[in-house]
This record gives structure tokens, C-alpha cells and sequence, in this order.
């Protein structure tokens, strides 16, 4: 058996074949074939770390939770400003650009909730995690005096959630029109419209 810590590189490898075979693939087409032709491995060795392709999902969805929520709101407990810590939750919320893998594979995710009882609880968890980072910090403005929402704070967190999953998607799509620097600057001008500016 392998050590627990050539375990764990193994399965974060499996992981990003499984992101890369989707944007080859597509989620809907992807099998555990893919993956392992990807990785160079067989089917039985993946099976080895993952009881099935399903168990591997779970596992490459969690890598997405832990960039863009976990990760994100340990950025958020630094002491700086609520305008600080806005303008590092809209921009650690954005893809790294159209090639982001692991950003694809989320939308792919979405496209699927509806059809799946996985895929809707994977996608509604994220979503409560995302509301929450943003709720989180425009309450911390609203009492440090720092923001001033025009709107209910909890209807402006939706909107800079739904702001965050629009443009992410029409970069990771290749959308000629929309790239990170765009997007981080409207999502940034809408809020300060709104009441709460991001600094920094």
C-alpha cells in the first residue's frame, strides 16, 4: 500500500486528470476511462483511490470548494479593511483566465444540477458557500460603517454571487468580449454603485 502521503499526491493527480478529461470531454461524455488514459493509469488503479467515477467527482468538486470558498475566506480573516476584503473576494472568486480546468469543471456541474441528486447538492453547497463569504463581509463593512448598501444586504451578496458566476463563465467559455481584468472591474464598479466599495 502506498504511504499516506504518496496516497494523497496520487489522488490530487486523479483529480486534475479528472478537470483536464472534462475539458477535453465534457462532463456528461466522461468516463473513468478518460480519466485513467489521462493520468497514464489504468481503470483498476483509479478504482484503487476512488470506489467509482462518482466518488471522484465528490473529491474534484470538494478541490473547487477549497479554492474558491475555503481558501478564500481564510484571505478574508487577515486585519484589513471591508473594502480590502471585498476586492479579494471578487477577485479570488474569477477564473485564472479561460484555461482555468477546475473553474470548467464547476460550470459543467451546474449544466447537470436538475438531472442528478449528486450534482444538485454539490452545486447548492457551493452556492451557500459562495452567498456566505459575500454576506460575510458586507455585514462586517455595514458595521464597520465602511458600506452603505442600497439594496438588502443579503439580495446584494445574490447579485455578487450571480455577477461572479456570469462572468467566470463567459471567460471560461472564451468569450472574446469579457476577461478577468474586465470582469473584476464591473463586478467592483457594481458594487460601489451599490453601496459597497472594494478598495485595494
Amino acid at each position: 500500500m502506498a504511504r499516506p502521503n504518496r496516497q494523497l499526491e496520487r489522488k490530487q493527480a486523479l483529480i486534475e486528470a479528472a478537470q483536464t478529461a472534462v475539458v477535453d470531454r465534457g462532463l456528461v461524455q466522461l468516463s473513468l476511462t478518460d480519466v485513467a488514459k489521462e493520468a497514464g493509469l489504468t481503470r483498476g488503479a483509479i478504482l484503487y483511490y476512488f470506489d467509482d467515477l462518482d466518488d471522484l467527482l465528490v473529491e474534484t468538486h470538494r478541490a473547487g470548494i477549497q479554492r474558491f470558498c475555503d481558501d478564500r475566506d481564510r484571505l478574508l480573516q487577515v486585519g484589513i479593511s471591508p473594502g480590502e476584503q471585498l476586492a479579494i473576494a471578487i477577485d479570488t472568486g474569477l477564473p485564472t483566465g479561460p484555461d482555468d480546468a477546475l473553474l470548467r469543471l464547476l460550470y459543467e456541474f451546474d449544466v447537470l444540477a436538475g438531472h442528478s441528486t449528486l450534482h444538485d447538492e454539490l452545486v447548492q453547497r457551493m452556492y451557500v458557500r459562495q452567498l456566505a463569504t459575500y454576506r460575510g463581509v458586507i455585514d462586517r463593512g455595514v458595521v464597520d460603517g465602511a458600506f452603505a448598501p442600497v439594496i438588502d444586504p443579503g439580495d446584494l451578496a445574490m447579485t455578487l454571487v450571480a455577477l461572479e458566476d456570469a462572468y467566470g463563465l463567459h471567460i471560461v467559455a472564451g468569450n472574446a468580449h469579457i476577461d478577468v481584468a474586465t470582469a473584476r472591474r464591473a463586478m467592483r464598479a457594481a458594487a460601489a454603485g451599490l453601496g459597497c466599495p472594494a478598495r485595494g
